[in-house]
Formats: C-alpha cells, structure tokens, sequence
C-alpha cells in the first residue's frame, strides 16, 4: 500500500471483510495481497508505513474510519471520488487489483480526483441528520401502508385533518376491517408511536448543535426554511468556501441539468443529475414547496416556471433558487433580504423550547410573541407580498435574447 519517500500507497474497493493493497514504487506498481477491514489489522499495518507515504482509498461506507486510522501513520490520507476515476479509467478487465492500481497510478500522475473530507464535529453532524431523514421517511411509509389499507377496504377518507392525532385514531379505530387488517393497522400505530419518540431525540441534539451556529440560523430568516432543513443544508456543506460560486454548490447537491452537446449543435437540457448527498436535495426541495406557498419572490419565481413546466419541476426550480440563496448568504454574512422578522423569531424560539431552554413564564413577553398578533403577520406578509409583485414586475420587462447565427430556435417551456 506504501513503501518509500517517492511512493503512494492504495488499496481500491474497501470491501467489508478485507481491502486490495498495492504499492507505488519507482513507478512500478507491487501488489502486496489483502488487509482485514479491523482497526488492529490496519494499525499494524500503518505501522509498516513510511511518514512520507500517502494513501489512497475509494470512497466507501467506511472510508472515513480508514482514513482516521491510518492518518496518524502517513502524511496523507486521499479518498478519491469513485464516480470521476470511473469516467477516467475505463477498463474491460475489472477486478479489485487491477483498480487499486488504477488509483495508484493516477495518483502518481497527478489526476486523481479526491473529495472533501469533512472534521469529526462536521462528520457527526451529518450522520445526525441522516438518521432523522431516515426516521422521517421510515414515519412516511408506514402512513402510508395505514392509508393504503383503507383505500383497499373502501374506507373513505378521513374527515379530521390528521388522521394520526387523537380525533383521527378515534375515527380510525371506528372502522370496519378485518382482523389481520386491523392487527396490521395496530402494529403501524405503535411503530409511528415509538418512531415519534426517536424523531424527538435527534430534533433535541439537532436543535441543541445549532442554536448557537451562525449558519443554521441565518438560512432559518429564508421563509419555508426550518429548522430540520437549515441544519441538514449547512452538515452537507460543511465549509461553504470551498465552492467558489452558487453553481458549484447547485452541482454539489446534484440539482443541475444534465447537458448534451455535440459540435456546433445547440445543447440539450436533461433531467436533474441528483448527484451528491440525496438527502439534503430531499430537504431542499421540501423547502421549496413550503416557500412556494408563502407570499414572497420564491412565490412568484414558481408560479412562473409551474405555468411553462408544471408544479414538479417548478418545486425543483425553487429547490434550486434556494440553493443559489443559501450560498449568497453563507458567503456573504447576511441574512435573507425578505426575511419576516416575527416568523424568523417564532422558529428561533421553537428551536430553543427544542433544545430543552425552559418556558418563559409571567407577563413578560418575549421576542417572539409578536408572531401571535395577527396585525404584526399580516403587515409582514404584506412587505412579502409587495416584494413578490416586485419581482413580476421585474420578468415581465425581461426581453427573449436574439439566437446566435445557426442554433436552434429555443424549445417552449425553457426557463430564463
């Protein structure tokens, strides 16, 4: 995997049990057979290792606690994207050997293409909102499923708002199933019951990480952005300078087109790639379709794409816009122009009550009080609403741009 001052270890497809060793020296590559996936086998071998050797390793599910290992042993440790060394090396003969040496030798050459390695504090943070995305999406499926057994009984719908809060389950445990049906209903209800009571542990540790995060609460002033969704955003970012614009980020979270073009033809705009962490694109467009709702820019932004495109890929439009946002303010320090003062002050309250702070009692009113008047929300819902027109006003003075000499003429429905 290493061996002298000149060489660069790797091993290539990190498997559960075992990783492919090889060896870069004096430009030729040696195999040195398989290492054990365990901290004592992969101690030892870092110890057979050279301070100035470097190691490679391809991005796996545990490539990060490979590289904490192994990083005391080397000067460093490169976890190379597999998705770029894939488009760089194609091979016919695939075996995990012939792929150690792959990355051994673009290594050597200078092409190639690693990733970002987040801190230990960034790297927590990312596991703890996976874990409530998860928990979410566990949540969703077993509605779901409740939902799908009445619709196969012909059960009509529910005519309380939730069908999952006390007056739903009332008129729930109402209906005429059959027996197994009806285990099956009490077996989704009880996991919904206990995956509540997860969801509200991690909403404590998440709400108890940001409240102190400049990030997390200057992206919670965007209106449709929470609390679950600015920390998701900012734990898959991690250090925003290292995207050097908005588009850069757009790619990192796989919300860019895909492009076809080929010689002096015009280029052809795909499907999002929904590269890079699914989850935070999940959030993102779950935010989406809250600002969409809300008086506001994004409020227009949407309706305009959604008349030449549909909802769907006016959210994803939206999703994107937000993400264009997030990096502006990130960068630039500030916090969203339209933000609604008494809204941003009720999300940071509930974050507080989130974080085990206690309630505020007596007749001492605090900062976010004014979200209970109704006249301060509707005065602040009327700024948003005026910023909104605004921004019509602004696309309707939008003029089409002249085709260049030989392209195509531009399909109906593209966005400006």
């Amino acid at each position: 995997m290493a061996g002298g001052a000149n060489a660069t270890g790797d091993w290539h497809d990190v498997h559960r049990t075992f990783g492919e060793v090889v060896f870069w020296e004096d430009g030729r590559l040696r195999h040195a057979g398989r290492i054990d996936m365990t901290r004592t086998a992969l101690e030892g071998f870092g110890k057979t290792l050279l301070a100035s050797d470097e190691v490679v390793v391809e991005a796996t599910a545990n490539s990060m606690a490979v590289s904490r290992v192994l990083a005391p042993f080397v000067a460093r440790v490169i976890i190379a994207n597999p998705l770029q060394v894939k488009a760089i090396a194609q091979a016919h003969v695939k075996t995990d050997k012939i792929d150690a040496g792959t990355l051994a030798s673009l290594q050597a050459a200078g092409y190639l293409p690693q990733i970002w390695t987040p801190d230990a504090e960034t790297e927590r943070k990312r596991r703890l909102v996976a874990r409530r995305y998860q928990v979410v999406r566990h949540r969703t499926r077993l509605k779901n499923e409740v939902h799908s057994i009445l619709h196969a009984h012909l059960i009509p719908k529910c005519p309380h708002a939730d069908l999952f809060n006390a007056r739903g389950r009332a008129w729930l445990g109402a209906q005429q199933l059959p027996h197994d049906e009806r285990a099956a209903i009490d077996r989704h209800v009880r996991e919904l019951d206990r995956l509540a009571e997860d969801l509200a542990l991690l909403d404590r540790e998440i709400a108890q990480d940001a409240i102190d995060d400049l990030a997390v609460n200057r992206l919670m002033t965007i209106t449709g952005v929470n609390l679950a969704v600015a920390a998701g955003i900012v734990a898959a970012i991690g250090d925003i300078s290292r995207f050097n614009s908005p588009q850069k980020l757009v790619s990192y979270f796989g919300l860019n087109p895909r492009v076809r073009q080929s010689g002096l033809g015009a280029a052809h705009h795909g499907r999002i790639s929904k590269t890079g962490r699914s989850h935070a694109r999940a959030m993102l467009v779950e935010a989406a379709w809250a600002a969409a709702k809300a008086p506001g820019p994004l409020h227009a932004f949407f309706v305009r794409i959604r008349a030449r495109r549909g909802h769907q890929v006016a959210a994803v439009a939206v999703a994107r816009k937000l993400t264009v946002l997030c990096w502006h303010l990130l960068t630039k320090g500030e916090d969203y122009l339209w933000a609604r003062p008494a809204l941003v002050a009720n999300k940071t309250r509930a974050m507080q009550l989130q974080a085990g702070h206690p309630q505020q009692k007596g007749s001492r009113r605090g900062p976010a009080y004014a979200y209970n008047i109704a006249a301060l929300r509707n005065r602040e819902m009327l700024i948003a609403a005026q910023a909104e027109r605004n921004y019509e006003r602004m696309v309707s003075q939008w003029k089409p741009r002249r085709p260049k000499p030989g392209a195509r003429a531009p399909q109906l429905g593209r966005t400006k």
